[in-house]
């Protein structure tokens, strides 16, 4: 009586009929109702999305979880001002004050946490603007602006490097021993500058072609005694890069390069050929084609060309690819950046775009050498400035991975879970069939009385339609390419989870929105991921029960080859029925055809047999009337009857006639 007066009270206080506080739905309606357009809803839909996180299998110790939440609730509600809980059964050392004492300190403790991110990210901001105006260490190249010719660029602290004919010289670190050092060799080609002894203590800084392009120095800063320097004439213009694995130089010991010697090849080499045939710069001709095409010698006197000079520095078939798939995307530099460092917010980049771009992911040697040109960013061809831009985004290519795996995922899993619930599902069917069953105790009877010596006499053997319509597609599932899956998108997901950590822990960029984007789609990802998991693994307990309930061994059997069975059994099954209810129709239709005609022949028998009676019988009656009239008249009397005969055959052939003739009538006018 008591909880009915209760609920009676609730509904009058919230307009409501009843509420059954019974039913789910209805306390779920009625709390949602308090909580709208409240400060605490965000604290609600908190509590509900981490009670979905909850374990809800009936197994192990998820009663205890929600006793647990079920007390901590009781306390919140039950607790008097003072402390005290009128329930025999509290939390030891719980108390409701003192937790929200401890919230309170801890939103302060959040407000001291923010104000200190925020300095630290000022501090470090200071810290690279401080980087920045120290100079290059290790012989780095730093490449001057336009309108600088001097040999090198010197920071804030130490003295310039010695000057030279080189446009681009290497500066070093500044010390003791660089103040005495010679200029760097000569970047054209012809002279050679002296090699320094193996044994001197100073490094020269290398060209930019010594070593190959955008290659470091060799290590600790002193070249080997067994390796010579090389002097190599240094081109006057910028070169297309030569694709290599450069050997380390304490490698070279006991192999062919230590007989190689490529500076008596420079001396037979045309090295203005060599440099005007693979220069950076790339020439675009259109000519006015001459009608005799195979008289090249004349083209350029009888045609006009027109040249635009283009820096191209990455290898032309890569470049070719990627300007392709510029003009695909149909997006300009900043909205491609801006696209990623949003995680593509406005849905600018569809998925096949950024599978395609990440097979043009700037590489090391790119981006050294675009670092190198970066003062001619305006003469880059497209794809070249587009590596260029995309190498300034910070992580550029983990970012690119983590946004491709965040729109794949949704269809990623859409994929997987029609497979592993056609797994579950025909576990089921074959388990619990009892139709199947049924037939199989009929094969078995058949088998058994077919069958003589070894193999009759079963027990069983080895493997309806309606009950196993999940089989068809459990057939279809292969077990290692769906684990495959599954570990693909798990590592998938940690790769991205790394990167968030990465991004958390440095400053974001105005306009970044990583966190906040990825941090959202891996608390959703995650429960989904989780669910696919269970999933997947109570498809395998199922599955591992079913293959040893028909005799057969799970290490050894997959699901496409154990369904398979059943799937090519219910088509020969589904074959057979419909052969036999083929058989059945054609008998029907003949037993109908053969009743129908024995009919037919039984109505014509009748018919005929009518036919002839009615005839008997008009017979008789005219030759009764012939006696009644002659009767009559004494004919009868008379000894000669075969007259009256003939008389009547006679007037009867003359009726039957007459009745054939048709009527004509004669008008006269």
């Amino acid at each position: 009586m008591l909880r009915n007066d209760d609920e009676l009270a609730l509904a009058k206080r919230f307009e409501a009929v009843h509420i059954d506080t019974k039913s789910a739905t209805q306390v779920f309606d009625l709390i949602r109702k308090r909580m709208n357009h409240t400060e605490a809803h965000p604290h609600f839909m908190s509590v509900l999305h981490h009670c979905l996180l909850m374990p809800h299998k009936r197994s192990g110790n998820t009663v205890q979880y929600w006793l647990l939440l079920d007390r901590i609730v009781q306390q919140m509600v039950l607790q008097n001002d003072k402390g005290h809980d009128p329930d025999a059964t509290p939390l030891e050392n719980f108390n409701v004050k003192n937790v929200v004492r401890m919230l309170v300190n801890e939103n302060e403790v959040k407000q001291w946490k923010e104000q200190a991110e925020t300095m630290r990210k000022e501090h470090h901001e200071l810290q690279q603007k401080f980087d920045k105006k120290e100079p290059a260490a290790g012989g780095a190249d730093v490449p001057p602006p336009p309108a600088q010719h001097q040999a090198g660029q010197h920071g804030s602290w130490g003295p310039p490097s010695a000057p030279g004919p080189s446009r681009r010289a290497p500066v070093s670190a500044p010390s003791a021993q660089l103040r005495d050092s010679p200029p760097s060799s000569p970047a054209s080609g012809g002279h050679d500058a002296p090699a320094p002894s193996p044994a001197s203590p100073r490094r020269t800084p290398p060209s930019p072609g010594a070593h190959g392009p955008g290659d470091p120095p060799p290590p600790g800063g002193l070249l080997g005694s067994s390796v010579k320097k090389k002097n190599i004439p240094q081109p006057s213009n910028a070169l297309k890069s030569f694709n290599w694995n450069k050997l380390a130089e304490n490698k070279l010991e006991g192999t062919v390069w230590m007989d190689v010697d490529d500076a008596k090849v420079f001396k037979v080499l045309d090295l203005q050929d060599i440099e005007k045939t693979f220069s950076a710069y790339q020439r675009q001709q259109d000519f006015f084609m001459v009608n005799n095409s195979k008289q090249k010698e004349a083209e350029d006197e009888t045609g006009s060309t027109r040249k635009v000079k283009e820096l191209s520095i990455i290898d032309g078939r890569r470049a070719q690819n990627c300007n392709i798939l510029l003009s695909r995307l149909k997006l300009s530099n900043e909205e491609m950046k801006r696209a990623i460092l949003t995680m593509d917010e406005q849905e600018d980049l569809p998925k096949d775009m950024l599978e395609q771009m990440l097979k043009f992911v700037p590489e090391k040697s790119d981006v050294d050498l675009l670092e190198e040109h970066k003062h001619e960013l305006e003469r880059m061809a497209k794809p070249d400035r587009f590596f260029y831009e995309m190498s300034r985004i910070n992580h550029y290519q983990q970012r690119l991975q983590s946004l491709y795996f965040k729109k794949k995922f949704a269809e990623r899993v859409a994929e997987l879970k029609p497979k592993v619930e056609a797994l579950t599902k025909a576990s089921k069917e074959v388990l619990h069939s009892r139709n199947l069953k049924q037939l199989l105790e009929v094969v078995l009877a058949f088998g058994n009385y077919m069958n003589k010596g070894q193999r009759g006499n079963a027990y069983g053997f080895k493997h309806r339609q309606d009950d196993l319509q999940c089989v068809p597609e459990a057939a279809k599932v292969n077990m290692t390419e769906l684990e495959k899956d599954i570990t693909n998108l798990r590592s998938g997901l940690k790769s991205v989870e790394s990167e968030l950590e990465f991004q958390k822990k440095r400053p974001q960029e105005a306009g970044d929105k990583f966190v906040s984007v990825v941090s959202q789609f891996i608390a959703v990802a995650s429960f989904s991921f989780s669910d696919v998991e269970d999933s997947l693994a109570e498809a395998k307990e199922l599955f591992t029960r079913a293959v040893k309930h028909f005799g057969e061994d799970p290490s050894k059997m997959q699901p496409d080859e154990f369904f398979g069975i059943f799937d090519q059994f219910l088509q020969s099954f589904s074959e057979a029925q419909q052969e036999n209810e083929n058989i059945r129709k054609r008998k029907e239709e003949e037993e109908r055809r053969a009743k129908m005609e024995a009919q037919l022949k039984e109505q014509r028998e009748k018919e005929r047999k009518a036919r002839k009676a009615k005839a008997n019988g008009e017979d008789d009656g005219g030759e009764f009337d012939d006696l009644v009239s002659a009767l009559r008249s004494g004919e009868v009397f008379d000894k000669d009857l075969s007259k009256m005969k003939r008389n009547r055959k006679r007037i009867n052939s003359q009726t039957t006639d007459s009745g054939r003739e048709r009527p004509v009538t004669k008008l006269n006018f």
